[in-house]
């Protein structure tokens, strides 16, 4: 039995909803994800979930089945770095967070007979990265399509001094969170069936 549609193509957040035993079928959403003039990072990363989940619940139609959003955005000097564009792109990016601290801000949606939204937000801390490096990661092909275009599942974690948070939410999926909400939706995960 499916308990959720979810909202991304990211096989991360699938990898993440099977490891708590959600069932859930798929489907993508297509939203604009430009950020809005003046919008905080944590705006944009719970108005692009809620978004998300919007469309494709619209899409479904009222089928009691709710829909699961998420976003994550790596945040730095209060700007959002999004998915690089290209190698430049994804060069000038990692070199932004060599050495330094940034937040990574991971928001989730459920949209169904009501809409209900939680953010989680990290701190990760990158050991100063040379040239060589920077390259050497582009050409694993890891950074195209990860937000501030690094993957702490993957070969980013080598980079990685310090995690202070959800390393779950740093993947794209605050597990924690999505827990919680999914109870408040009636879902109940096979960690927290209830005994009486």
């Amino acid at each position: 039995m499916t308990d959720i549609v979810l909202a991304s193509a990211s096989p991360r957040r699938q990898e993440l909803l099977r490891q708590i035993g959600v069932q859930f079928v798929q489907q993508v959403a297509e939203i604009d994800e430009t950020p809005r003039d003046n919008e905080s990072p944590q705006a944009y990363v719970t108005r692009l979930a809620l978004e998300k989940a919007r469309a494709v619940h619209a899409r479904l139609g009222d089928d009691g089945i709710p829909v699961l959003g998420a976003d994550t955005a790596v945040v730095v000097d209060e700007d959002i770095l999004g998915k690089p564009r290209d190698r430049a792109h994804a060069a000038e990016m990692l070199r932004r967070l060599s050495g330094r601290e940034h937040r990574v801000l991971s928001a989730v949606a459920l949209v169904g007979k009501h809409e209900a939204s939680a953010l989680s937000e990290s701190r990760v801390r990158f050991r100063p990265l040379d040239e060589d490096e920077i390259a050497a990661y582009w050409r694993t092909g890891e950074p195209e399509g990860k937000a501030g275009g690094y993957a702490v599942q993957g070969i980013g974690a080598i980079f990685i001094e310090r995690l202070q948070g959800s390393y779950s939410g740093v993947m794209g999926l605050p597990l924690y969170e999505t827990a919680r909400l999914l109870q408040e939706f009636g879902i109940r995960l096979p960690g927290n069936q209830d005994d009486s």
